[in-house]
């Protein structure tokens, strides 16, 4: 990497410091420090009633010096830590001579232990005196400045450890993702679901509609895929074997587009219930994202994304064929294929014109959803669309589904689990018959799961969430609540 200018005598007076500190017996990168040190927000919280005087009270801090400033005889640094930051002043009265010296050899952007006694600043800021001082790592290159630093997104994104550590709402927002998944898991396992681990590579991508990533099995000498989902064919495996409550969160894949609810790699969570329908599964769920809302964001009222929410309110119950007739004026069941078009084209929405008819009607479904606020179920879906969910009890054509409806937006999906194994294999087939026709999206036949289905898999509901219902929460794309999302890589000459 090629430095110029300002940047490169920055970066050339801290090498020069490294080697100053070596000479006087200071390791600049040192093994460990302090087990039992102080956070800086617990710290003003323990002593929020302390008036502005020296407590006596030693504190043990550690972190990244943020700011420094030197004013004659005194010298001032912001530590920022995990929960906080805390500002630490060097004084000669106060700090003994070897400290200060040390001191001298700090920049923006170190690593350094601090001891000393807390006390609150005139100004009424709690800071501690520091006493001693050890530089734990020195950082050869400067932290951007705060206003003209990591101006565009990719820079954020490829840097993202330098906007965690400038931007504290960023660092806040993956301490509250694992508030999600960890109340996810939580709901579950109080439930006596048992979480489990199925494959992540396949031979057959199966679980949902969705276009995987292939890879190669060098060792088998077979071409596999990524999953695309979280173990669905896998867990009703496992009921058939006689798990009656499964989950796992984990990774999947779908080798498709990106925007702001959508990503190639992502955490998703599904359960299976057996001995339950779908009735059952939308009143497990509307708890359980009303226990997941309140434990990261405190209420269960909140504005994202240009609407305003409120999961306390009776969730709607949204039928597919109604509400497509309402918005559009199709019957998707009477209507043509032709029919449908003309109307995509009347509404200037993008399509592609050789999927079958049913892919048509679910694009127009995704238009009359932007204009539903929920939070609701969505029900009534066509069995063309849903092949692995039972059919309904009151119209054939049609599935036990539910989707979670929320600030327009899917934010969820389960359904009654199709455990025919007769009426599963015809389902197969037919999407076999759409693939050979072009359509990517359509599923495998997966022989194996109809014959584990053969052998008799109890009625169930499976439903899963992925993590865009936690960027919803957080009001941002998708991408902004993943720690290190996929980027290209630099061309040569570009890694600054």
């Amino acid at each position: 990497m090629k430095l110029r200018g300002r940047e490169k005598q920055i970066t050339d007076e801290r090498v020069r410091k490294i080697k100053e500190l070596r000479n006087i017996g200071v390791n600049p990168y040192e093994y460990s420090y302090e087990k039992t040190r102080d956070y800086s927000g617990d710290l003003i919280n323990r002593y929020k009633n302390l008036a502005n005087e020296k407590s006596g009270k030693v504190a043990v801090v550690a972190g990244r010096v943020m700011v420094k400033r030197v004013l004659g005889k005194i010298s001032f640094i912001k530590l920022q830590d995990l929960k906080g930051d805390i500002q630490i002043i060097f004084q000669n009265k106060e700090t003994p001579k070897k400290t200060l010296e040390v001191s001298r050899k700090i920049d923006t952007g170190d690593i350094v232990g601090v001891k000393g006694k807390v006390f609150r600043t005139k100004r009424g800021e709690l800071s501690i005196v520091a006493q001693e001082l050890k530089i734990l790592t020195k950082a050869i290159f400067p932290l951007p400045e705060k206003w003209h630093g990591l101006k565009s997104e990719e820079e954020k994104f490829r840097k993202r450890y330098l906007d965690i550590i400038m931007n504290p709402e960023v660092k806040k927002i993956f301490i509250k993702k694992q508030i999600f998944w960890q109340t996810v898991r939580n709901f579950l396992i109080k439930r006596e679901f048992l979480e489990v681990e199925t494959p992540v590579l396949e031979t057959s991508a199966g679980g949902a509609s969705a276009t995987p990533f292939v890879t190669h099995h060098n060792a088998l000498d077979i071409d596999v895929f990524l999953r695309i989902s979280m173990g669905e064919l896998w867990q009703k495996k496992l009921l058939v074997a006689g798990y009656e409550k499964t989950f796992e969160i984990g990774r999947q894949f779908r080798n498709e587009g990106i925007d702001m609810e959508h990503l190639q790699d992502y955490t998703q969570m599904e359960f299976y219930w057996a001995y339950a329908d779908y009735n059952d599964g939308m009143k497990l769920v509307e708890e359980m994202y009303k226990e997941v809302a309140l434990a990261v964001l405190g209420t269960l009222e909140f504005e994202t994304h240009g609407y305003k929410v409120n999961l306390s309110k009776k969730w709607e119950i949204y039928d597919y064929e109604d509400l497509i007739k309402k918005e559009t004026g199709i019957s998707i069941f009477e209507d043509s294929k032709e029919k449908i078009i003309k109307r995509l084209d009347f509404l200037k929405i993008d399509y592609e014109p050789s999927v079958d008819k049913w892919r048509l009607v679910d694009i127009l479904w995704k238009y009359c959803r932007k204009k539903i606020s929920g939070p609701g179920f969505l029900i009534g879906q066509p069995v063309e669309i849903s092949p692995l969910a039972k059919r309904s009890r009151e119209d054939s054509r049609k599935v036990e589904q539910f989707q979670v409806i929320i600030t327009g937006t899917e934010m969820g999906n389960g359904y009654s689990e199709l455990n025919d194994p007769m009426d599963q294999e015809e389902r197969f087939r037919k999407q076999v018959k759409l693939k050979e026709s072009g359509d990517k999206d359509a599923q495998e036949h997966d022989y194996e799961f109809v014959e584990a289905l053969k052998y008799g898999m109890p009625p169930a509901c499976g439903f899963g969430l992925s993590e865009r219902f936690f960027s919803y929460l957080m009001n941002r794309p998708i991408r902004e609540c993943v720690m290190f999302p996929l980027m290209k890589p630099l061309e040569k000459g570009d890694e600054k």
